[in-house]
């Protein structure tokens, strides 16, 4: 199911008291809800998951829907729902998700394992080509000479969609923190797209619409060239976007002057949220109509953060 046909219009409902989690509006945002398991869930889910190791879930993909539906029987079959009323709904469609006691390094592997849980409850997750697996895991260190922004520390990491250069749909990303020493600065910056005061105006403009080259570095491991527009419309009308600066190749004047012009218009948004993350907590968004970056770090000669990134499809819920 594409996320075009399936978001939903209300946002979730609060106000009763959920079975092993508890979810708060962000203090940033009332779109962005803050998903807290409890230790006891965090505590039963990793045990009962114990026996299968990280490689087990990258080998038979079936075993990532099992420890989705051990996460969700350990919530009383409630997340799954919640999951999709707020990623579907409009008004929110963005969570940071947190489980106490996992919060170090040497956890990695049940990070891993806890947000591939959370993901396949509401889709799967694609290939990521850069790693070779369904999920990515990378360093950002002092110094770098990757051929992308995404591990280059000292300098904002602009607004982008995720999947923009792949043919496979990219309705979710999930964004994990697994460490982090000797960092300041370097929040997750986040974009409604319904909040972007320039909307109307580049959603109007005529080549919104038009089909654009979408082609990524070499690091990627994607060799092919795909076509889209930078805006879409969902089932009720409404912008979504497929958008990155790094990878667009306009091909000519007027294409690269829009682009530029968004671009501007996209970074200097009185409306960026600007959330730090935890280590142990993942932000998980719509792709379709939330837009990401990260800010600058302070520069550090022992500076390391690692991240993991799982993005992929949304799967019909079957009564949400």
């Amino acid at each position: 199911m594409n996320a075009l046909t399936a978001l939903k219009q209300s946002p979730s409902d609060l106000s009763r008291p959920f079975t092993g989690f508890a979810v708060t509006p962000s203090p940033q945002s009332p779109r962005l809800l803050e998903l807290t398991f409890t230790l006891e869930v965090t505590r039963q889910f990793l045990q009962e998951v114990a026996q299968w190791p990280v490689q087990a879930l990258e080998y038979k993909s079936f075993l990532r829907f099992r420890v989705a539906q051990i996460l969700d029987d350990l919530c009383g079959n409630q997340l799954r729902p919640l999951l999709f009323k707020t990623l579907l709904s409009r008004s929110e469609g963005a969570l940071l998700v947190a489980a106490p006691g996992l919060d170090n390094v040497a956890q990695a592997d049940e990070m891993v394992k806890l947000s591939t849980a959370v993901a396949h409850l509401v889709g799967r997750s694609n290939f990521d080509a850069m790693s070779g697996q369904y999920y990515a895991r990378f360093v950002v260190k002092n110094v770098d000479n990757s051929d992308s922004y995404l591990r280059q520390p000292h300098r904002v990491m602009e607004l982008h969609n995720d999947g923009t250069y792949v043919e496979e749909p990219t309705d979710y990303v999930l964004m994990m923190k697994i460490d982090e020493q000797n960092m300041q600065g370097g929040n997750s910056l986040l974009l409604h797209l319904d909040d972007w005061e320039h909307l109307d105006r580049f959603f109007s403009h005529p080549l919104a619409r038009r089909p654009m080259r979408w082609a990524a570095p070499p690091s990627k491991n994607v060799s092919k060239d795909i076509w889209h527009p930078v805006f879409d419309v969902d089932v009720q009308g409404r912008p979504v976007m497929r958008y990155i600066d790094q990878f667009v190749q306009p091909k000519d004047l007027e294409e690269g002057t829009w682009l530029s012009a968004l671009s501007d218009a996209l970074e200097t948004s009185k409306q960026i949220l600007s959330v730090p993350v935890p280590v142990g907590q993942f932000l998980l968004i719509n792709n379709l109509f939330w837009l990401h970056g990260r800010d600058r770090f302070t520069p550090h000669p022992d500076l390391r953060r690692e991240l993991m990134r799982q993005r992929g499809y949304f799967c019909d819920p079957a009564t949400p």
